[in-house]
């Protein structure tokens, strides 16, 4: 990711427990159309999968009084799923966009077949990828474009790891995708908030379950602290 910035959390794990700040993967993410803009603060939409929904609770506490912070309608899903929903979500009608997070990954590399009996169908013995790497690189592209004419200041968001045992994904293809994606981002001038990073050395102890993709409290807290610091980095300075 040479020449694009990375990331790092400067709010700690101990502070964000003690405040109470966690959120799991369940977390029903506000609609932007739900929440009217508040005039005195910057507005700051996280768009992305469970993962996303997974912090954003935590985002918000960390942000209070310096952002309204919201997250798109539910799962964003995969790129594909994205495109036909984008324009909404970013309608001028339901306000300006200060910053926009954003994240679209691991629903796009994951493998599914009709017959599996795992959740979401999950298969990548037998299955189709959801988005080919230049299906998704296409997507990526027209979702860039879409969200640059918001005038927001972005930032994408890194695909986190693919754990061992994982159903319908496959070890390693995340590090496909986000390749992608940072040439994509490059490409845009779009800084780059490496949670893929942040997230590895901790697969095997905040995860919620062996093979799973979801993190646990404390995992969604890690992540939290440092997509906070890479928002506040981009808000209007007072």
């Amino acid at each position: 990711m040479t020449g694009l910035r990375a990331f790092r959390p400067v709010v700690t794990l101990a502070v964000i427990l003690a405040a109470g700040l966690l959120a799991g993967p369940q977390l029903q993410a506000a609609e932007p159309a739900d929440r009217p803009a508040t005039a005195e603060l910057p507005r700051v939409l996280l768009i992305g999968d469970s993962i996303s929904i997974g912090y954003t609770k935590p985002v918000i506490e960390l942000l209070k009084g310096r952002a309204e912070v919201q997250h798109n309608p539910g799962n964003a899903g995969n790129t594909g799923r994205t495109l036909p929903n984008l324009a909404k979500w970013i309608a001028p009608e339901r306000g300006k966009w200060d910053v926009i997070h954003f994240n679209w990954g691991l629903w796009d590399l994951c493998y599914r077949h009709p017959d599996a009996k795992t959740k979401g169908r999950r298969d990548k013995i037998n299955g189709t990828v959801t988005h080919t790497p230049e299906e998704y690189r296409q997507n990526l592209e027209k979702l860039v474009s879409m969200l640059e004419q918001t005038g927001a200041k972005l930032v994408w968001a890194s695909t986190t790891p693919v754990p061992e045992g994982e159903a319908g994904r496959k070890v390693g293809d995340e590090v496909i995708y986000n390749r992608i994606a940072a040439e994509v981002m490059q490409k845009h001038g779009i800084p780059i908030n490496d949670l893929h990073a942040l997230m590895a050395p901790h697969m095997k102890t905040k995860t919620t379950a062996p093979g799973n993709v979801h993190f646990t409290k404390e995992g969604s807290a890690m992540l939290a602290a440092q997509v906070a610091e890479a928002i506040e980095k981009l808000l209007p300075q007072e």
